[in-house]
């Protein structure tokens, strides 16, 4: 595959640390919907929590039988305990309301740290729940109206790597679109890797007219703004539209490679011009790593 149209550029990556969860249920349909609804906001950018789907399993490879979502849930810092509750609300108002549903712990790290579940998910049973021994975990049983819900009793805290991206610098909607679905069917196949924003339409930049809102436009990439800019503006020629992809990941090794992956089905499609990345200049994040030295 050439590389011809993707830019001698670098993105920005962070440590960050994760819990890795499985979800499982009754149905695909359930689980999909636990699964997406607790990753839906990316927001470690605002200092809360992010999340994003890995991937899905079948019934022979979850620990109960059931269908399963692997999902990720990521801390910007060090506010372990904001984390926590904030991982919280995901867990009890996306996932426990679902009928049938259960959490594990899905880490595969060595780590000492971890998040116990009761005061934050298991008292959601007002001090009736209580604890069981079954499929070689220890679960909170919390009593609920549709018996019950179950959630491993703690949770690993992982170390791991955020904010790899790419942008796939696009003529036409339909490029937007249908390479972006592929882009993140691709990234799925890579063990460890999410996508929090699933396709992405809106870069920002860390200078604001507005602090109080967070992160604003990254206008020099803004189509729309092209003309008014003038000289300014660094929206290529051809191009109308400039969707982000970004990645966390469990390691370094896999956001590379979910970054290749999604670069090389990008460039498969018809009206995606070139490959380019966002960055600040090398100088917000731990890492700097360069698109060409992924794809070599």
């Amino acid at each position: 595959m050439s590389y011809d149209n993707v830019q001698d550029t670098f993105f920005e990556a962070f440590e960050g640390k994760y819990v890795r969860a499985l979800i499982t249920g009754p149905t695909e349909k359930i689980v999909k919907r636990a699964a997406y609804d607790s990753t839906s906001t990316p927001s470690a950018v605002i200092g809360r929590v992010e999340g994003g789907v890995e991937g899905f399993l079948d019934e022979s490879q979850t620990p109960d039988g059931r269908f399963g979502a692997v999902v990720q849930y990521w801390l910007d810092g060090d506010n372990v305990e904001k984390f926590a509750f904030e991982l919280s609300y995901r867990l009890r108002q996306d996932i426990l309301v679902k009928p049938f549903t259960r959490i594990f712990d899905y880490s595969t790290e060595d780590s000492d740290e971890y998040i116990g579940m009761m005061d934050i998910v298991g008292h959601c049973g007002d001090g009736y729940e209580w604890i069981i021994e079954e499929y070689g975990r220890k679960m909170i049983n919390v009593p609920i109206a549709v018996p019950d819900f179950q959630i491993e009793e703690k949770f690993k805290l992982n170390d791991g790597i955020m904010g790899g991206n790419f942008w796939y610098l696009c003529a036409t909607q339909e490029a937007v679109l249908d390479a972006g679905e592929a882009i993140i069917d691709a990234i799925m196949d890579i063990e460890g890797a999410t996508t929090p924003f699933d396709i992405c339409s809106a870069a920002s930049k860390p200078e604001t007219n507005y602090p109080e809102i967070g992160p604003t436009t990254n206008h020099f990439y803004c189509p729309s703004l092209k003309e008014s800019l003038g000289d300014v503006s660094k929206v290529p020629e051809g191009v109308n539209y400039i969707p982000e992809v970004v990645i966390n990941a469990t390691d370094e090794e896999s956001m590379n490679n979910a970054v290749k992956a999604g670069i090389d089905t990008a460039l498969e499609f018809d009206g995606v011009i070139g490959i380019s990345a966002g960055n600040f200049g090398g100088k917000l994040g731990d890492k700097n790593i360069n698109l060409l030295d992924i794809l070599k």
